[in-house]
């Protein structure tokens, strides 16, 4: 296998084609790359399907048929039988791709048109139709020959994007392909990356073809790709004659009548999530559930402004808005939170209410993390839910400059920003999409706050944990009937992995 790993940014389609054009203005031929393309893509293929002795290669006349007719002659060599398909005119074929595409043929490698009859029985196929030079809507005789992979039983594996998916936005421009596995190459794409794309990626691996790392650069803004292990690495080591007092003291505020569980879920979270204390303000018909549920916690009625205040002066960082309403009991908490000089997490209720007067948070000095999903966040920008998830990149931007505050614009592919940083979350799963979530993650993010990380960093790492946790919950119990507090569970063992 050649470096196939796991990409730490993302670009967009541009910024990866001059990211091409730099490696090769520092020396390293295009022809090479393309060859180191093939190379990297027929290792794939051998290690992930080593039974398969044909490999239908379904080429463009772009240099993503390039990289299909270098596989070819790379298989060739190796025993294989490549059945090499071209759509469109071969006499357009020019530059990296008609040097592959003529070595191909000096190996004794024919092609064939695609055509309706044509039949894929066994092997994998290989989509090198269309690269991210696509614009506008996919032509009909690629949509046809997209129509055909789609209808195929086989396996299938994309070159650097499935042909018709948008290397940027991650959606289909009239029809893409589904593949299996999808190797991109020099520069992660975008697109890939986006919510909702992995039904058509499937596995998503990357290689940058061994080009200068000091390139990337170069090439512009790019959105940072989270990853756990790394992330975990800024968690303060613990000292041995540590206390409770030493990892920080987490306030939840919420659970209001009827929604009790929310705050419930978010501080014990923080306590999984390593917070050495936790204490919750509350409504006082949830004392005792809580401590019966949770006796680690320290629950409060919070029925007067003044209970608050103190609460606040003894916490290191606090959340607000799992579970706390938007009438005149959440509304006075949220403005005795505000005017302090803490730390906060908003998430929920607390951004409904700041969304219908935003000059609430003039009152607060302190640093802020706000987490909305895709309605809330609306609500933050008086836009609709689907002109928020339209363009989640810019979205997210807009929020953190608009509140002063690192943003989590959750989903799919959850987002943080921060100033101009703009990082992507590639864990997760549909099994997340059920109540308390959210709830579980301002914990999580709190927690880590509280215990001595920056805001941002806090964010990400909290962000990622929360995701990897349900992954690994559903590696080991299964995903059907997954809830929030299973997530809770696996949170400390992700924390002690690896240690």
């Amino acid at each position: 296998m050649t470096m196939i790993c796991q990409p730490q940014q993302l670009f967009t389609s541009e910024q990866t084609r001059q990211l091409d054009r730099l490696a090769i203005a520092a020396g390293t031929a295009g022809y090479t790359l393309m060859k180191r393309a093939g190379q990297s893509a027929f290792d794939l293929l051998r290690h992930r399907w080593p039974d398969a002795t044909t490999l239908h290669i379904l080429c463009g006349c772009g240099n993503n048929g390039g990289d299909g007719f270098a596989i070819a002659s790379i298989a060739i060599q190796a025993g294989l039988t490549p059945v090499v398909y071209v759509v469109g005119d071969s006499a357009k074929i020019a530059n990296e791709a008609a040097l592959a595409f003529k070595a191909m043929q000096q190996q004794g490698i024919g092609y064939q048109p695609l055509t309706d009859d044509s039949r894929f029985d066994h092997g994998v196929i290989v989509d090198a139709l269309l690269g991210t030079g696509l614009s506008g809507t996919v032509r009909p005789a690629f949509a046809a020959a997209i129509a055909l992979i789609n209808r195929s039983e086989l396996p299938v594996l994309a070159i650097d994007v499935p042909s018709g998916l948008c290397g940027d936005s991650g959606q289909p421009l009239g029809a893409a392909v589904t593949a299996d596995v999808t190797l991109s190459f020099i520069g992660a794409k975008r697109g890939l990356y986006q919510a909702g794309s992995q039904q058509w990626t499937g596995q998503r691996l990357f290689d940058d073809l061994s080009i200068p790392t000091t390139l990337y650069p170069q090439a512009g803004e790019a959105i940072e790709l989270l990853d756990l292990e790394q992330l975990k690495k800024a968690l303060p080591k613990r000292a041995a004659d540590s206390n409770k007092g030493s990892h920080g003291h987490v306030l939840v505020v919420g659970g209001n009548h009827g929604y009790g569980g929310a705050a419930l879920m978010a501080a014990e979270a923080a306590l999984r999530a390593g917070a050495g204390l936790v204490s919750v303000a509350t409504q006082a018909e949830h004392i005792a559930p809580y401590i019966s549920r949770r006796p680690e916690l320290m629950v409060s009625a919070c029925d007067d402004t003044k209970k608050l205040s103190r609460l606040l002066a003894a916490a290191t960082a606090v959340a607000i808005g799992p579970g706390l309403g938007q009438d005149d009991w959440s509304k006075a908490c949220l403005r005795t939170v505000l005017a302090s000089d803490k730390t906060l997490l908003l998430d929920a209720d607390a951004l409904n209410i700041i969304a219908a007067d935003p000059r609430l948070l003039d009152h607060h000095t302190g640093q802020r993390i706000i987490t909305p999903h895709p309605g809330e966040a609306g609500r933050l920008l008086n836009l609709t839910t689907a002109e928020v998830q339209a363009d989640r990149d810019h979205r997210a931007r807009q929020l953190s400059r608009r509140y002063g505050a690192v943003t989590v614009l959750k989903g799919a592919s959850s987002l943080v920003a921060h100033d101009r940083q703009i990082s992507l979350c590639p864990d997760g799963n549909p099994y997340m999409a059920s109540g308390g979530m959210g709830d579980v993650l301002s914990g999580i993010i709190v927690s880590l706050v509280a215990q001595g990380l920056d805001s941002h960093q806090a964010t990400k790492l909290g962000v990622s944990l929360h995701a990897c946790a349900a992954d690994y919950y559903v590696q080991q119990q299964g995903g059907h009937g997954m809830v929030a507090t299973d997530v809770i569970t696996a949170v400390t063992a992700l924390l002690n992995r690896h240690k």
